[in-house]
């Protein structure tokens, strides 16, 4: 496959000792591959190695996995073998079947890469899937980003084989003799790239013959122009701590071609690769532009986006809280979803009011029945100083994002707070002259 030695050199797809995986189904594009890659591994200076994932879709995919078991053994190159429930997974994750196989390979690839047994993958992806590629991602609302269809490297992934298209394949294994399996799903065009493979883009090569490598070009030329338009971001466009990301507003005036890049960029640092669309930009954009502070929006994945006084934050749909109720007392309390409080006793003399996340309060100001607890409705606190209001006020003043307020534990009687954890005492526990039992309040939070 001439298209394809020269698409690796062109594109610097190994370097020499690389551990190549080849994702091999036993099909006829990953047996074209898997061979042409063992035969000039030499050539390249790499290790070749076969990775097959039974996604246990069809009864008799277990033939599919012998049969590149004796593959790999024919050509003595190592095998992995892996076998999921797909449908199962499918079920649980309410994904489809497409979706689902396709994390669950990505999955199985993430192990062996982490393990160390291979540094990069190679996928059997040619000209053809790319077409249908940049065709699926239009049909689905993509801009530039999706039209440029796959990259020849992405991370630790490599697709030698992008720019040969099906014909040199089919010839290349005619060639060799080479055996391969058919997989019926391919034909069930209930899947949508089937549908999108066997009736639209032959409906449209019958009409255009040169389509694919049109649309391909196409996909090129959009790449380039992404590629330029990405180089305007700026570095701080997007901010990440922990496991969200914030966008400052102020970035949300740019033009709408930045705008979703920016968004892009924030979503794939949280682990989202796939399935943001169009619309989801113009929702995130009309939620900063014109929605009010603490506004929320649903997102692909599980992930929420929240209008945070200066920011789109991107973060977890936050969990349900569970009970939390616990006794003053000394010691260590563990509040699940927020950190850890620290509570001892103190002399006056040895109080520093330069311990960063440290409290003090007079003991013998809290009332008996008092508990750590998360807020509830009606709660009051009088914050350090004096000036009393609901609780709920006081941490708006104080800015604490809507998504934070429920997970912070409180020192509360009945409806009157006396600690925010991690922010402020209140007023009627504050330290006097006379104070002698003292206690110093101290965080960790995650």
């Amino acid at each position: 496959m001439k298209s394809c030695e020269q698409f690796i050199y062109c594109n610097n797809l190994f370097e020499k000792g690389d551990k190549v995986g080849v994702g091999c189904s036993g099909g006829s594009d990953s047996i074209a591959l898997l061979h042409f890659l063992a035969k000039n591994k030499d050539k390249f200076g790499i290790e070749i190695s076969v990775i097959h994932v039974d996604h246990k879709i069809r009864e008799n995919s277990g033939g599919d996995c012998q049969f590149v078991k004796d593959v790999a053994a024919g050509l003595g190159l190592g095998f992995y073998d892996f076998k999921i429930d797909v449908p199962k997974l499918a079920e649980e994750e309410k994904q489809s079947l497409e979706t689902a196989a396709r994390e669950a390979r990505y999955k199985v690839f993430e192990a062996l890469l982490n393990r160390g047994l291979i540094n990069k993958v190679a996928l059997a992806h040619h000209k053809n899937d790319q077409a249908e590629t940049i065709l699926m991602h239009i049909f689905r609302g993509a801009g530039l980003a999706g039209a440029k269809g796959m990259d020849a490297i992405n991370g630790c992934y490599v697709r030698p084989m992008l720019d040969t298209d099906k014909e040199e394949i089919y010839n290349y294994i005619k060639k060799h003799k080479l055996k391969f399996v058919e997989d019926w799903t391919n034909a069930d065009i209930a899947y949508n790239r089937n549908y999108l493979r066997n009736v639209i883009l032959k409906d449209i090569s019958s009409r255009w013959p040169g389509a694919v490598d049109s649309i391909v070009n196409f996909g090129r030329a959009a790449g380039e122009d992404d590629e330029f338009i990405n180089g305007q971001i700026h570095q701080d466009a997007v901010i990440f701590e922990k496991d969200m990301a914030k966008i400052p507003l102020s970035y949300f005036v740019y033009s709408q071609s930045v705008v979703a890049r920016i968004i892009f960029k924030a979503m794939k640092g949280l682990g989202v690769n796939y399935d943001f669309e169009r619309k989801h930009i113009s929702l995130l954009s009309k939620l900063a532009l014109n929605g009010d502070n603490g506004n929320k929006l649903s997102l692909p994945f599980g992930f929420v986006a929240s209008k945070e006084y200066d920011y789109i934050t991107i973060h977890k749909a936050a969990k349900k809280n569970v009970e939390f109720v616990k006794k003053f007392r000394c010691g260590e309390i563990i509040v699940d979803d927020w950190g850890k409080i620290f509570i001892k006793k103190a002399k006056a003399e040895n109080i520093s009011q330069k311990i960063e996340n440290t409290l003090y309060l007079d003991g013998d100001l809290l009332p008996k029945d008092i508990v750590w607890r998360f807020r509830k409705e009606g709660d009051i606190f009088e914050k350090f100083g004096g000036g009393r209001k609901k609780l709920k006020s006081f941490l708006i003043d104080k800015k604490v994002p809507a998504r934070l307020r429920d997970k912070i534990p409180v020192l509360a009687n009945n409806d009157e707070v006396f600690v925010v954890g991690g922010i402020e005492i209140s007023n009627k526990v504050k330290l006097s002259d006379d104070s002698k039992n003292i206690y110093m309040i101290s965080w960790v939070q995650n």
